[in-house]
């Protein structure tokens, strides 16, 4: 019995240490970085939550959209997420989506204005961006069909 275990627990420590060199030696931000995407507002669906016909406090926006390089070119990922109306006199959003591009996921959070650019958190990210944090700069483009994001990334 004791030799059972000590080969178990020999197997578990193995695996372990092999577990966190495969993560160790994955591809990660290693300096900082700009990233500049273009997403193409497609989908961007406002749900009137409380059926006034009008935009009020607490309407939602979600979408899920395509994304391009910075030459607006080449289709490179995609995005998803969701904003909530805090101020309509103001023109504000709060917003949090997830912008999939390379070999991972950037996560953000912040403001959006109706009529001028906003700045972002980065709160994480998946794959090669499982370690950053940061901003992310929103543009619009197009009248609102389209939007720069700016990520600047820091490991």
């Amino acid at each position: 019995m004791r030799k059972a275990l000590t080969i178990g627990a020999g197997a578990g420590v193995f695996v372990l240490v092999a577990a966190l060199m495969a993560g160790a030696t994955s591809p990660h931000v290693t300096q900082p970085r700009r990233i500049h995407v273009i997403e193409h507002a497609a989908s961007d669906t406002v749900i009137d939550t409380d059926q006034s016909g009008t935009d009020t406090t607490g309407d939602l926006l979600t979408f899920h959209n395509s994304i391009y390089d910075a030459a607006d070119a080449t289709h490179v990922g995609r995005d998803q997420g969701d904003c909530i109306r805090i101020n309509v006199a103001r023109g504000t959003w709060e917003c949090r989506w997830v912008t999939w591009v390379g070999d991972g996921s950037i996560t953000v959070e912040g403001p959006f204005y109706d009529t001028h650019d906003s700045v972002l958190a980065i709160t994480g990210g998946t794959g090669e961006f499982r370690n950053v944090r940061g901003s992310m700069l929103l543009k619009a483009r197009s009248g609102g069909t389209e939007y720069d994001f700016i990520f600047s990334v820091q490991p």
